[in-house]
């Protein structure tokens, strides 16, 4: 490897992969404004500090990536990403100024609140799998796990003034203002997408339309062990350890008794974490199965102890652990799922990896808010710690056995079969994860 292509910003030396970063670093500022303004419009205006009806809404907006998801990875990878993307950034764009608009005429109501969100996440179910596989497009498959890491960096940068803009904003104006907001950072993305060098894109092949498309994508994850097993994990961590917006709203509001300004720091402050997570994962040069499960491992001791937390300060420094951990934890399914896929399955792949990681939230999200509503905040972290840990648990058991099939595999034969029938043991898996740039993202 040429010293060229080491260092943790290398990604940013592609003129495409720079005008996009800049565009999505602008519009993720304005996501996360929104996301902070909508918990608390939900908790403080709209209903007496229901953390179930905080549930529903996170419920409403990741659902559809569950239940589209025989149409959204499909479309990722069967159309241009890049045409897609505009029309999804487009779409998410108008329902936020149609948000603040209510909002600040004053006509707002609960059952809007789902609407929008239900609309939105029938958006980002399509947008999602396309920006992922979007990004192999912009720096090809020699950059990818560390493009990966920097989107990771930036999205969480932006958590880190977003909140915190987020809270003064709704402390002088109101959350309408808040919404409107994001849907002017809509504009940077656009013109960034817009501003791309077509030419310089590195197109894959495209999917072709099959009957049999979907069906394929889950054969080819199901027959393989690591992916296999990554799914599983991401499951218990996506369903019942993701509840961020419940997790923080409901302790800065019931148990410490905090206003919007300090909610909105608690946001920022975990995004710290996020970002020294993101850091760290763009410093590394081949993401790894230990790493995964180290993720989920201190994912779910962070939020055990955040949940005994006494005071404010202490829990804010448990949430920088949390923030670390949950990214490192996320980084790694996203770039060992991309780079054990081909790219003509990938958008397929990467909607699947959404699909667990968000699908079971009309699950968790509900029970997680039910859970803090009956039983106190720090139960429903309660909730998230075990999650984390029995990911790990998972992950050690299929690291031990991989271990021993390896051990009793002689070399050149068989323990798994591809999507081809062709035969691959589970190191031969872990030296494709670690070196084929064919197979990557």
């Amino acid at each position: 490897m040429t010293s060229r292509s080491r260092g943790p910003f290398r990604s940013l030396r592609n003129p495409n992969y720079r005008i996009w970063a800049a565009g999505a670093l602008v519009s993720d500022v304005g996501t996360w404004m929104q996301r902070i303004a909508q918990d608390w419009l939900v908790l403080t205006q709209l209903t007496d500090h229901n953390a179930t009806a905080v549930g529903v809404v996170v419920a409403l907006q990741y659902g559809p990536h569950l239940v589209l998801l025989p149409f959204t990875g499909y479309a990722a990878d069967l159309f241009d990403r890049r045409k897609l993307l505009l029309a999804t950034q487009f779409g998410m764009g108008v329902l936020a100024a149609s948000l603040g608009l209510l909002t600040i005429s004053g006509a707002i109501q609960l059952w809007e609140v789902y609407a929008m969100a239900l609309l939105q996440g029938c958006i980002t179910a399509f947008d999602a799998p396309a920006r992922h596989s979007f990004v192999p497009e912009l720096v090809g498959e020699a950059d990818l796990s560390n493009a990966v890491a920097l989107n990771s960096t930036s999205f969480n940068a932006a958590g880190m003034i977003g909140p915190a803009v987020a809270g003064l904003v709704i402390a002088a104006v109101g959350p309408g203002w808040a919404f409107l907001v994001n849907a002017a950072s809509f504009v940077a993305v656009l013109g960034s997408l817009t501003l791309l060098r077509v030419d310089n894109l590195h197109r894959s092949a495209r999917a072709t339309p099959t009957r049999g498309g979907l069906v394929d994508g889950f054969r080819y994850v199901w027959r393989r062990a690591d992916p296999r097993t990554i799914l599983v994990m991401l499951f218990l961590v996506g369903t019942f350890g993701m509840n961020f917006p419940i997790f923080i709203s409901t302790m800065a509001v019931s148990v410490f008794h905090a206003g919007a300004g300090e909610y909105g720091l608690l946001m920022s402050i975990m995004a710290i974490g996020t970002i020294a997570g993101a850091l760290l994962a763009a410093g590394q040069e081949t993401p790894r199965f230990s790493r995964l499960v180290a993720g989920a491992g201190f994912f779910g001791l962070g939020c055990g102890l955040a949940a005994v937390m006494a005071n404010y300060w202490l829990f804010a420094g448990m949430l920088v652990v949390i923030g670390v951990s949950a990214l490192t934890f996320s980084n790694s399914t996203n770039s060992l799922m991309q780079l054990a896929t081909d790219p003509a399955m990938r958008g397929r792949v990467m909607a699947m990896r959404l699909a667990v990681a968000l699908g079971g939230t009309p699950i968790g999200a509900p029970t997680v808010g039910w859970v803090a509503d009956h039983f106190g905040p720090r139960w429903s972290l309660g909730v998230g710690a075990a999650a984390g840990l029995a990911a790990a648990i998972v992950g050690l058991f299929h690291m031990v056995r991989r271990s021993g099939e390896g051990r009793a595999t002689p070399p050149g034969s068989s323990s798994s079969k591809d999507a081809k029938g062709t035969a691959t043991t589970t190191n031969e898996i872990e030296v494709v994860l670690a070196n084929s740039p064919i197979t990557g993202a």
